[in-house]
């Protein structure tokens, strides 16, 4: 007799994918303000930007990012409700950098198999990041990929859209030698440099290590979601002028800072004033081999946000950012340069 054929037998389970979206509905919504017209549910979300005409020129920015790699870690740990923490992060961070405020999210989950509380933990997980950040979730889709992906694989994509007023548009031309580079701590890795940790600790890439107090380590340190600044910066904004500001993310420090510096500018990093992390401090103890270039050019190595001020407003930065419960260093200075745009010193 033959099988019956359907969409399901092909590894689309739509009734399933049904029921995801009535049992996230209540914790999605609970991210949404006035703001936001209409449901979960419908084929677009809808937002009220009449708010804006209050702005004498409103600018839009938006941004989207991923996990990476960070993903598998928590596949194997089957920790997934920080990695959506982790996604909002990657996106707000990114527009916080021109000074924009998050309004609204939109994730993408592409997964094997659709497993219903694996799916919720990772959707709490961007609800988190979204209430942490002061964004709607306004939508999101989730896929099935059978047959291309294995049955407990995932990955993630998110999509942020924020405001700024054009007059207060943060982007590094007002930067000169002498101002202050401010870095903020990072929780650990954050998001970027898994390919080289799982390199470094993984069986093969894709095997968690035999060493249980290894195991420990990375499940401890490695796994801490991605610091999200914005209520940090936004209050600091409001206070001191930001001449620019750097998310360090997947390049590390010489690909990053860079982007927000002139082609006349570099910065000079004082190496006695960085934190100490305690993930890095065992990278670099277990792999000695690995340069400084090649760690600062792949991970924040303690420092995820860098604001730079002028000399006379570090005080106040400072206490604006502390009283968010921000951990400050003053890490260096902007110089003329020479011929590299990142100087150790």
């Amino acid at each position: 007799m033959q099988e019956e054929i359907s969409y399901k037998s092909a590894g689309v389970d739509t009734e399933a994918g049904q029921e995801f979206v009535k049992k996230i509905k209540q914790n999605v919504e609970s991210t949404h303000g006035p703001r936001v017209l209409g449901g979960l549910g419908g084929f677009s979300g809808a937002f009220d930007v009449s708010f804006l005409k209050n702005y004498k020129n409103p600018i839009l920015l938006s941004g989207t990012d991923g996990v990476g790699t960070k993903v598998e870690l928590a596949r194997l740990f089957n920790i997934h409700d920080t990695i959506g923490i982790d996604l909002v992060a990657m996106c707000v961070n990114d527009i916080l950098v021109s000074g924009g405020e998050p309004l609204f999210f939109l994730d993408y989950i592409a997964c094997g198999k659709l497993i219903p509380e694996r799916m919720e933990r990772i959707v709490a997980g961007i609800v988190k990041g979204c209430k942490l950040s002061g964004a709607a979730l306004l939508g999101g889709e989730t896929a099935e990929h059978p047959g291309t992906m294995d049955p407990d694989e995932y990955d993630l994509g998110g999509f942020v859209v924020g405001a700024v007023e054009k007059e207060d548009l943060i982007d590094g031309s007002k930067i000169k030698p002498g101002d202050i580079v401010l870095g903020l701590e990072s929780s650990g890795p954050h998001s970027n440099g898994f390919s080289l940790i799982r390199k470094l600790y993984l069986e093969g890439g894709r095997k968690l290590p035999a060493d249980p107090g290894l195991v420990d380590f990375l499940k401890e340190f490695a796994l801490r979601p991605t610091r999200i600044y914005v209520q940090s910066i936004l209050n600091l904004t409001k206070k001191v002028e930001v001449k620019g500001m750097v998310h360090i993310t997947g390049g590390g420090f010489y690909e990053n800072i860079p982007r927000v510096l002139s082609d006349s500018l570099a910065i000079e990093i004082k190496r006695e004033n960085l934190p100490e992390n305690p993930f890095f401090a065992r990278v670099q103890k277990d792999f000695p081999s690995l340069t400084e270039k090649e760690l600062y050019s792949t991970f924040n190595m303690g420092i995820g946000y860098i604001v730079i001020v002028s000399p006379e407003s570090v005080a106040d930065a400072t206490a604006a950012l502390e009283e968010k419960g921000e951990l400050v260093h003053k890490i260096g200075v902007i110089t003329s340069k020479n011929k590299e745009s990142v100087l150790f010193v």
